[in-house]
C-alpha cells in the first residue's frame, strides 16, 4: 500500500493505492490529526506534496514508521518532460496534476483546470510534456478583492453563494450584482480559455479539478471530465516511478 498526501493551505488530504488502484481518500484533514491517522494504516511507500506547508517533519515521522518517503520538489524526477522557463518555481499541485493527466488520459493532449485558491490552466501535451499555461485569481480570492480594494462592497458568503442552484446574470442588488460577476464571469473564462485552447493548440481531454471544482462542474458547458483526485493519482504515479527508479 502506498500513500500519497497533499499538504493545502489549511488541510490535509490522503489517497492509499494498491499500485495504481485507488483504494480510499480522506479529505479536509487537519494537520495536526495527520500522522494519527496514517498511524493507522502506515503504507510501505509515501509522498508528500505542499504549496505552503513544511514537508519535512513529516518526512522524518514516516522514516522514524519505517516507511520510505519521497517529498516532491523541482528535483525530484518525474515521469514527464517539462518545458516551463522556471520549473524550480513550479507549483508541486500543477506538476502532480497534469502527471494525473497521463495517468488518466495517455497519449491525449489534456488541458488541467484545477479550480483552488488560484485557477490554474495548464496544458499536456500528447506525448507527457507539461507545457506551462494561465493562473487566474480564484472563487473566494475575487470576493475577498472586490471587498478589499473598495470601500463599500461588502464580503460576500461564499458558503452561501455555493448552496445557490443558479446566479442571474442581471443582479438586481449589489450583492446579486457581485455574485453574477465572479460567478457568471468565472464560467465566460473557463468555456473561453477551453475554446482558446482546443482553437490554437487542438482536441483535448478537458479535466477539472479543486476545491471549487463541484460547484462549476455542473454549469459548464464544454465537455469537461471531473477528476477529484487528480493531484494525488499524479502524486501515486510519481511516487511509483521514483520507487522503480531506486530499485533499478
Amino acid at each position: 500500500m502506498n500513500a500519497a498526501i497533499d499538504l493545502g493551505n489549511t488541510f490535509a488530504k490522503i489517497a492509499w493505492f494498491e499500485n495504481e488502484q485507488l483504494v480510499k481518500a480522506q479529505y479536509k484533514i487537519p494537520f495536526e490529526e495527520l500522522t494519527a491517522i496514517l498511524s493507522n494504516e502506515l503504507p510501505t511507500h509515501a509522498i508528500l506534496s505542499s504549496t505552503s506547508q513544511d514537508t519535512q517533519v513529516y518526512a522524518d515521522w514516516f522514516r522514524q514508521q519505517n516507511v520510505r518517503v519521497v517529498q516532491l520538489s523541482p528535483a525530484l524526477p518525474v515521469p514527464i518532460g517539462k518545458d516551463y522557463d522556471t520549473p524550480q518555481t513550479l507549483g508541486a499541485d500543477r506538476l502532480a496534476a497534469a502527471v494525473g493527466a497521463t495517468v488518466l488520459f495517455p497519449n491525449e493532449n489534456c488541458l488541467v483546470i484545477d479550480m483552488g485558491t488560484c485557477i490554474t490552466y495548464d496544458w499536456v501535451s500528447a506525448d507527457a510534456v507539461f507545457h506551462g499555461g494561465i493562473i487566474s485569481p480564484g472563487f473566494r480570492m475575487r470576493f475577498q478583492a472586490m471587498h478589499t480594494f473598495t470601500k463599500r462592497l461588502p464580503l460576500i458568503d461564499v458558503v452561501e453563494t455555493h448552496n445557490k442552484v443558479s446566479v442571474p446574470l442581471v443582479g438586481k442588488s449589489t450583492h446579486t450584482a457581485m455574485e453574477s460577476g465572479v460567478i457568471n464571469g468565472l464560467l465566460a473564462e473557463v468555456e473561453g480559455f477551453v475554446e482558446r485552447y482546443r482553437n490554437e493548440y487542438g482536441e483535448c481531454r478537458v479535466l477539472l479539478c479543486g476545491g471549487d471544482a463541484p460547484f462549476f462542474e455542473n454549469r459548464l458547458k464544454n465537455r469537461i471530465f471531473a477528476a477529484p483526485n487528480l493531484v494525488l493519482m499524479g502524486l501515486n504515479r510519481i511516487l511509483l516511478y521514483n520507487v522503480n527508479v531506486q530499485n533499478a
